[in-house]
This record gives structure tokens, C-alpha cells and sequence, in this order.
């Protein structure tokens, strides 16, 4: 069965996203992928199935069920959603009969939200995968974010209950890293009140790096290095020329010249990518093998 749907309203940087592209960071291209894939996860989990779906961000997104039914699930960040006039429970499901609108608006937290479906977007794989690289100009809906008017068919949605679904628990401490492959460069007192205090989420964020503030000016005498540009990953921690720390995230460029003191643990990158600017984050060393234990008990 085949269902349509519209969008009547997009917030900046609403992309269609799948598990990711791998293999392809030689090419220059990096993998991309929804930004908190825990999330993505459960709202598929929600849907009952595990196609692509919409990475909404803090300004959301309305949608129309032009013809059709299939059911949705939603999760990520803290949002509200509307089924025509009755708010959802968010993470939760439902399913969307012909004429049916959905609205979801930024809730208390978070700067991304998942709406998966039960049916599978009829949009071509590009390189092997479905999700959005806006800066390759790959996949997705012509390599581009979704905007008002475009429609989406979604083929096999069917608007069947999945099984019960276990919702994860809240985390909150300290964002964990391990050291990165420069943290030598840096003096130990420098690696000592990295590891100590706090920063500042920045207005400067989006899906490929997040800029981070330091009132307390831990880099502020740090000198430019003239570093042999290797590959980089999602969550390296890269100091810039004039000392501003920056994470890098799913849409990251395949390499990097400046020093990285460390990297994000991949079970709580994440976490980090919900921290709205403006927020306060603080970052605690780990080894190797404890982020190795720590990704192995995450929740799916």
C-alpha cells in the first residue's frame, strides 16, 4: 500500500536520514546520518519498521497525509507533537489516515527530533544510502533539506502495531572522551583544565561541527600548528588556529589540519548533539576500553 504526504511546514535543515553512508570518507564524502542515533533508532522501533525517515530540528515541521495510511513514530530531543488537534505522547506512535495533519514544535529540550514510518520513502539510495548530505549535495530529496510543498510517497506502509517497545533511560554527567591522537601537543595543565571545566555550547552549530565557548580561556594561549591534514570522525574534539574548541559531528569534512585533543565517546555523542546553545557542558577522560563497555550496555 501506498501512502503521500506533504510537507506544509519545514524548519531549517529538515533532511531525510537513514543509518548513514559508510566506505566513503576516502571519496571525500563523510557518512552522515541522523546526528542522535539512539533516537533514530527508537523512532523506528516506534514505527515498527527500520526505513528512512525526517530529522526535524528546533524549529519543526508540519506535514499532511495527502492519501494513504501509515504509521508513524516519533523521538528525539524534547517536542511536541499534534495529530490534528491532540498532542502525542512524545516518543510515541500513531497512525495517519488520509486527510490526518501532524505538527511537531519544539518542546523543553533537545535540538533534534526523528519521524520514521512504517513504509519506505520512495527516494533512490545515492551511493548506497538514503540520508541527506546538503553539503555533497547527496541523497535525500535532490541532495537538499525538504521544504514546503514537497512531497514524499512512502510504499508498503501498512499502519500495523509494532511489538512492545522498552524507551531508554535519561543520562546526564559529564560528556565522556578518550584522548585524541594530538593530546601530546598540548601542555598537561592545558589537558588538566580541559578535563575540568566547564564550556559553553555555541549559536555556531550545526550538523557538521559544534563550536563550543570557553570563558575560562583554557586555549587562549594555545599557538597555531601546522599539522599534516589526516581523517577525522564524528566526534573529534579540534582545537582551531585561535583557540576555539570545536566537535565535529556527522556531516564533518574527511579531514583535518588543526590538533585534536580528544574525541566524543560514541555512546554519548549523542547526548552531546541534543545540547541546545547556550548550555553548559563539561567533558570526563575515559579509556579506551571503558568506552568499549560503555557502547556495548547502551540501550537500543
Amino acid at each position: 500500500m501506498s501512502a503521500i504526504l506533504a510537507i506544509t511546514r519545514a524548519g531549517p535543515l529538515l533532511t531525510v536520514q537513514d543509518a548513514g553512508r559508510f566506505g566513503h570518507l576516502a571519496d571525500g564524502i563523510s557518512a552522515s546520518g541522523p546526528m542522535d542515533a539512539m533516537a533514530y533508532q527508537l523512532a523506528g522501533a516506534l514505527a515498527g519498521a527500520d526505513h528512512a525517515g525526517l530529522e526535524i530540528t528546533m524549529a519543526g515541521m508540519a506535514l499532511k497525509l495527502q492519501s494513504g495510511r501509515c504509521r508513524i513514530g516519533l523521538a528525539g530531543g524534547l517536542f511536541v507533537a499534534r495529530h490534528n488537534e491532540h498532542i502525542l505522547d512524545w516518543p510515541g506512535s500513531v497512525v495517519l489516515e488520509t486527510g490526518d495533519e501532524l505538527t511537531i514544535t519544539p518542546g523543553a529540550a533537545g535540538n533534534y527530533g526523528y519521524l520514521r514510518f512504517d513504509g519506505e520513502l520512495g527516494l533512490p539510495p545515492v551511493m548506497g544510502s538514503r540520508a541527506t548530505s546538503s553539503r555533497a549535495r547527496l541523497g535525500g530529496l535532490s541532495g537538499r533539506p525538504l521544504q514546503v510543498g514537497d512531497v514524499l510517497e512512502l510504499h508498503g506502509a501498512s499502519g500495523a502495531a509494532p511489538g512492545p517497545v522498552a524507551l531508554p533511560e535519561p543520562q546526564d554527567g559529564p560528556i565522556r572522551f578518550v584522548w585524541g591522537l594530538h593530546a601530546d601537543l598540548f601542555a598537561t595543565e592545558i589537558r588538566q583544565r580541559f578535563a575540568s571545566t566547564p564550556f559553553g555550547i555555541s549559536r555556531r552549530l550545526d550538523r557538521m561541527g559544534v563550536r563550543l565557548d570557553e570563558p575560562a580561556g583554557v586555549f587562549a594561549d594555545a599557538t597555531s600548528l601546522s599539522l599534516v591534514s589526516d581523517a577525522i570522525v564524528p566526534g573529534d574534539i579540534q582545537i582551531l588556529g585561535d583557540g576555539t574548541p570545536i566537535v565535529l559531528m556527522r556531516d564533518h569534512q574527511p579531514t583535518g589540519g588543526y590538533p585534536r585533543i580528544g574525541t566524543i565517546i560514541t555512546a554519548d555523542l549523542d547526548r552531546f548533539a541534543q545540547l541546545r546553545p547556550e548550555s553548559t557542558v563539561e567533558f570526563a577522560p575515559v579509556s579506551v576500553d571503558h568506552a568499549h563497555q560503555l557502547l556495548r550496555n547502551r540501550q537500543p
